[in-house]
């Protein structure tokens, strides 16, 4: 489903990715850790063709991210670590914009009720992004990028912000989906 090779990202002289090659399959979660300053976020943008990269391939289900990087982007679903959204819409509004994005049809309205049940929230749809805490905007972003059903779940650092009811659920979901042949990968 995803299989890096030999990336290598650099900001000046710096190498901030080295080389880097992994491979995650179908049905897969792969922790990505390491310390502060390690490349984490760095290879996690350059996967999801938010930072270009000086050297090697990203493939997502055989599609190269720099020549089809649509054909990626329909199957992919990214949290980054800071969850900057449009404070001006609701809750719902911006659920729905994402499900606009990605075509989500019938379904839209079940798979909202279900994440939002299931991240807590479903009350607070209606109101402000604006208002919304750290860990709130965490949740609305998680069930943006669940309703779509992604073949490959990118998250960087995902469990930071949730309140320990919403990080259990996180971690049930993430083992749904791969049981359904999605993949995760995700940075700690």
């Amino acid at each position: 489903m995803l299989e890096i090779k030999n990336l290598t990202k650099l900001y000046g002289d710096n190498k901030a990715v080295d080389d880097l090659s992994l491979c995650v399959k179908s049905g897969e979660i792969y922790g990505f850790v390491g310390h502060n300053g390690a490349g984490k976020s760095t290879t996690i943008k350059a996967v999801v063709g938010a930072l270009d990269f000086n050297e090697g391939q990203i493939l997502i289900d055989g599609n190269d991210v720099k020549a089809n990087p649509i054909e990626c982007k329909k199957i992919t679903a990214y949290i980054p670590d800071n969850p900057d959204i449009y404070d001006h819409l609701t809750g719902i509004q911006y659920i729905n914009f994402v499900c606009d994005v990605f075509g989500v049809g019938e379904e839209r309205n079940q798979k909202i009720a279900k994440y939002s049940q299931d991240f807590q929230i479903q009350n607070n749809l209606g109101d402000l992004i604006s208002s919304y805490s750290h860990g709130m905007k965490q949740k609305l972003v998680l069930i943006a990028s669940l309703v779509h059903s992604p073949k490959l779940l990118v998250l960087d650092e995902p469990f930071v912000g949730l309140d320990p009811i919403a990080s259990f659920r996180l971690k049930e979901i993430m083992k749904e989906l791969c049981a359904n042949g999605s993949s995760i990968f995700f940075s700690s």
